[in-house]
């Protein structure tokens, strides 16, 4: 058996939506997704090992809509979910096992826009002159706008969720433009999962600031 044997069942549409099928693999990739982003937001470990399986299924899902640069994006996501993985259990420093959130240093941000600025820029370039992308700025502009935000996420960084915020702003119409409807509608789902998640995770640095002072003190 092939592999293209395995992933052929997945391709098959499973219900149709505004006169659209829509595959095994978008159910999955929507289900997946949104249990990440839950996931998240609470700060929870699992959603690392959730995330790698809906970037597996979007990588297949994107790849079939022409969307190269937010396939291509998937192999980045794993890498760096292993990352994230890794950091959110000892990244937390001497005494510390766990992650702490935090604010986004001035460094940080100028770093994060020079790459996205940049990013954007080339694959833009890239996907104009390489592919057949009908949407070769937008979908470079997402591409970019994740990998900060995931980089973001990695470190705990709470404006992370402004940029999966700003991400989702435009992958909800882009999604629905390549008749990809119920990942549009998912994004629908991820931009409120993000206001949730900035919710909780400032609740929780304003939590852990106020704390500071008192230990400080005694």
């Amino acid at each position: 058996m092939s592999l293209a044997d395995v992933l052929d069942p997945l391709q098959q549409p499973l219900v149709t939506i505004l006169d659209t099928p829509v595959s095994w693999t978008e159910v999955l990739g929507f289900g997946s997704g949104a249990l990440c982003v839950w996931l998240v937001a609470r700060q929870h470990l699992a959603n690392w090992p959730i995330g790698i399986a809906n970037n597996l299924f979007f990588i297949l899902l994107f790849t079939q809509a022409g969307l190269y640069a937010d396939a291509g994006l998937q192999i980045v996501f794993i890498t760096l979910a292993a990352y994230g993985w890794w950091t959110w259990t000892h990244g937390g420093g001497p005494g510390s096992s766990v992650l702490p959130v935090r604010r986004t240093t001035r460094t940080e941000w100028a770093w994060l826009l020079a790459a996205g600025v940049m990013g954007t820029a080339a694959i833009t370039l890239l996907l104009s002159r390489a592919t057949d992308s009908t949407v070769p700025f937008w979908d470079a502009l997402t591409t970019s706008l994740s990998l900060m935000a995931t980089y973001g996420q990695c470190r705990k960084r709470l404006e992370s969720w402004w940029l999966w915020i700003a991400a989702d702003v435009v992958y909800i119409p882009l999604y629905a433009h390549k008749g990809l409807y119920l990942t549009s509608l998912l994004y629908a789902g991820f931009l409120a999962l993000c206001l949730v998640g900035l919710r909780n995770w400032h609740r929780d640095l304003t939590a852990r600031e106020a704390r500071t002072p008192e230990v400080a003190a005694a």
